[in-house]
């Protein structure tokens, strides 16, 4: 049995190698980039107004003007204009080029228009004022944005004005989530008294889901003859394989022995922790596979633990150290890692943990008052309140 930063040592020196792939930019939120993102063109391309109101030359305020006549109107999308003269103004919409010979914009609020003329109500107009200055933001050639990070809308956004209406991406592994057990019904099932439906293969489903990695559930049998036939076929078609269940020292856990049939290495098998404990990993040339306990407690914390660290780890994403405070008290005596169900509170700028045990690995109703798990250390038994420790969120805030 290996220690949680054991196994974590482990899973993190097995990456998938992913590829690069081209997808259409509507396509490509949540996805992790793969190229260097450059400004196709300065930003703003051009000094731009940012206030509805008019434009004036400052010189002509500073020699006591005050009311100017109005040349003309200068909307949004139109080419540049000129100030014909200085004692004059042009009207400018948001978004419009400033004029030549304009040097600040003066807002509609703080002007009194009257007959042509408009008439400056305010004591001080400074020179840039409501300005958007060209090259601001971004000279052209600048990089924007950089491979490994996550696309959201305000990169899609980013993308779109410079022209990409197709980005390169980090390519995810083909995944097959498989359940496995007799005694587990689908979901529309009607279960008998020994029976359970399915969750554990939805749930993993959703949790990849809103990483943005697609996958396939399958469901296999615990006879051993049948499992190696169906593991094998999954195998040939993905890279990327978790399964819940059938991996503790039950008679017809057969999962860890058909996994090394198939030419799957075991890097470990067991990690000293709670729950998860049976907690199986191995890899092969092309394949790696997470084998988690089937209950359900255990396959979430295993899957938050160490599964998506890997994925985003595998895509480029630089993984963050997240920390909560424990809020009360707390004992653990067995020489195990235990991973405190907790419920999140933000007090004082601080996350506090406030424990929620549940019934154990198995109570997956729990799931639903909590918001993380609190990574107790197997060095220690009593947990004062106060003390930070790592903290695991399954839940967005």
């Amino acid at each position: 049995m290996i220690t949680v930063q054991e196994a974590t040592s482990i899973i993190l020196a097995n990456l998938f190698r992913s590829q690069a792939e081209t997808v259409e930019l509507h396509q490509a939120g949540g996805r992790i980039l793969a190229e260097p993102i450059l400004a196709d063109r300065d930003f703003p391309p051009f000094d731009r107004v940012t206030m509805d109101g008019i434009a004036i030359n400052c010189a002509a305020f500073r020699e006591g003007k005050r009311e100017f006549p109005i040349e003309g109107v200068v909307a949004a999308g139109t080419p540049q204009q000129s100030l014909q003269k200085q004692e004059d103004c042009l009207e400018v919409m948001t978004g419009a080029l400033l004029p030549v010979g304009a040097n600040a914009v003066v807002r509609y609020e703080d002007l009194e228009l009257k007959n042509g003329v408009a008439k400056i109500l305010i004591e001080t107009v400074n020179e840039g004022e409501n300005i958007h200055r060209r090259k601001q933001d971004a000279a052209q050639g600048d990089k924007l944005l950089y491979p490994g990070i996550a696309i959201s809308a305000s990169e899609v956004a980013l993308l779109a004005s410079i022209g990409k209406s197709k980005v390169k991406v980090q390519a995810f592994p083909r995944t097959a989530i498989i359940s496995t057990g007799d005694e587990l019904v689908g979901i529309d099932e009607v279960p008998l008294p020994h029976q359970i439906r399915r969750s554990n293969d939805t749930a993993l489903q959703s949790a990849l889901k809103q990483l943005g990695c697609p996958s396939s559930l399958h469901h296999v049998t615990d006879v051993k003859e049948k499992l190696e036939k169906e593991l094998k076929k999954i195998l040939d078609q993905h890279d990327l394989i978790i399964l819940s269940g059938g991996v503790s020292k039950g008679k017809f856990d057969f999962i860890p022995q058909v996994l090394e049939s198939l030419g799957v290495k075991k890097l470990f098998h067991q990690v000293s922790q709670k729950p998860g404990k049976p907690f199986w990993f191995g890899t092969s040339s092309t394949h790696t596979v997470f084998a988690l306990p089937g209950n359900p407690v255990s396959t979430y914390m295993c899957f938050y633990r160490y599964i998506k660290p890997w994925l985003q780890k595998s895509l480029g994403t630089e993984l963050r150290e997240n920390t909560a405070v424990l809020a009360q008290d707390y004992q653990f005596k067995p020489p195990l890692t235990y991973f405190l169900q907790v419920k999140i509170k933000y007090e004082a700028g601080r996350q506090m943990a406030y424990p929620d045990t549940g019934g154990g690995s198995g109570d997956f109703v729990n799931l639903k008052d909590v918001d993380g798990f609190l990574e107790l250390p197997l060095e220690g038994q009593h947990f004062k309140a106060g003390e930070a420790f790592p903290y695991i969120p399954f839940r967005k805030l």
